[in-house]
C-alpha cells in the first residue's frame, strides 16, 4: 500500500476524499496529519494550476507521493459563474450559506438553469511526476435549498437524471457518482498498475 499525503484544509472535503479513497490502495495522510500548517492559497484562474500549487506545495513536506484537487461549479446561464471562485463567490472564502444565496440571486428570472461540477486532481508520485486527472458532474441548480446532508453547493444542485438534490440522499449514495468520485476513477486508470495491490 503506497502512502500519499492529501492536500487540502477543506474537512467536509477531507471526509468525503477518505471515503471515497477508502476503496482504492492507498494509505492517505492528511495535511494536518503531517503538521503542516502553512495555507496554500488558491491564486490561479484554472482549476488544474490551483491543484498543481496545492500539490507541489505539500511536496515540500514530505517525500511520498501527493493528492490536490480543485472544484469548481459552472452555470451556464452565468458564464460560467461561478467557476474557480465557487468557494469565495460571495466574497469570504467558505461561506457556503452566502454563496448559495448569491448563486440563487443570481440566477432569479433565468430559464436556462444548467450547470455541471468539476473537478480536477493533480497528483504528484514519488519521483515528483505529475498526473491529471477530471471528474464531470452535469445537473440544474434548483429554485431553494433543499436537504441537510453534503456541503457547498449541494443543497441546491440536482444531478442529472435526478430529482433530488445532493443535499437529499446519503453521502454513500453520492459518492457513487460525484464529481470527486469520477476524477479519482480517471486517476486510477490514467496511473493502470502503478498503485494496484501487486505493485505496492
Amino acid at each position: 500500500m503506497k502512502k500519499v499525503g492529501l492536500s487540502t484544509d477543506n474537512k467536509n472535503k477531507v471526509k468525503e476524499m477518505l471515503a471515497i479513497l477508502s476503496k482504492y490502495d492507498f494509505e492517505i495522510v492528511t495535511k494536518s496529519e503531517l503538521g503542516v500548517t502553512e495555507e496554500f492559497e488558491e491564486i490561479y484562474d484554472t482549476l488544474e494550476e490551483n491543484s498543481k500549487l496545492k500539490a507541489e506545495k505539500l511536496r515540500e513536506y514530505c517525500s511520498f507521493a501527493v493528492l490536490a484537487d480543485d472544484t469548481g461549479l459552472f452555470v451556464n446561464a452565468l458564464n460560467g459563474e461561478p467557476g474557480v471562485l465557487s468557494a469565495r463567490y460571495a466574497g469570504e472564502h467558505g461561506n457556503s450559506e452566502a454563496n448559495r444565496e448569491k448563486l440563487l440571486k443570481n440566477l432569479e428570472g433565468k430559464s436556462d438553469r444548467s450547470a455541471y461540477f468539476k473537478t480536477v486532481i493533480v497528483f504528484v508520485d514519488e519521483n515528483g511526476k505529475e498526473f491529471i486527472a477530471k471528474g464531470i458532474l452535469k445537473g440544474t441548480i434548483s429554485e431553494v435549498e433543499r436537504g441537510e446532508n453534503g456541503f457547498g453547493y449541494d443543497k441546491i444542485f440536482i444531478p442529472e437524471n435526478m430529482e433530488k438534490t445532493l443535499a437529499e440522499i446519503s453521502a454513500e449514495e453520492k459518492n457513487k457518482f460525484s464529481h470527486r468520485k469520477r476524477a479519482l476513477e480517471d486517476l486510477k486508470n490514467i496511473l493502470g498498475d502503478r498503485y494496484d495491490s501487486s505493485g505496492c
